[in-house]
């Protein structure tokens, strides 16, 4: 129990900073500095490792790379929102 207990801890850890990086830039409206690559390696790295996870029935994990791969998805949109929006901002003051 207490190994898996240090997985869940870890685990909150690493989603928390996750979803405050991702609520940042979405508030912001701003994706400067952020390359899209980021979230496309990340989603196929997070898919990769949840197949993992579930055949080796290692919960903890599955669990963790599947909110990886949905914050990954969320941070792609949030980044072509905001890359539409600061074109538009760019076209209209053209």
């Amino acid at each position: 129990m207490g190994t898996e207990l240090i997985g869940w801890l870890s685990a909150s850890v690493l989603l928390w900073t996750i979803f405050h990086q991702v609520r940042k830039q979405y508030l912001s409206g701003d994706s400067s500095g952020v390359s899209s690559w980021l979230f496309i390696g990340q989603s196929a790295a997070s898919l990769g490792f949840s197949i993992y996870s579930a055949l080796l029935q290692n919960w903890v994990f599955l669990f963790v790379n599947l909110a990886l791969l949905c914050s990954a998805l969320a941070g792609q949109a949030i980044y072509w929102r905001n890359t539409r929006r600061q074109r538009k901002t760019v076209n209209a003051s053209s």
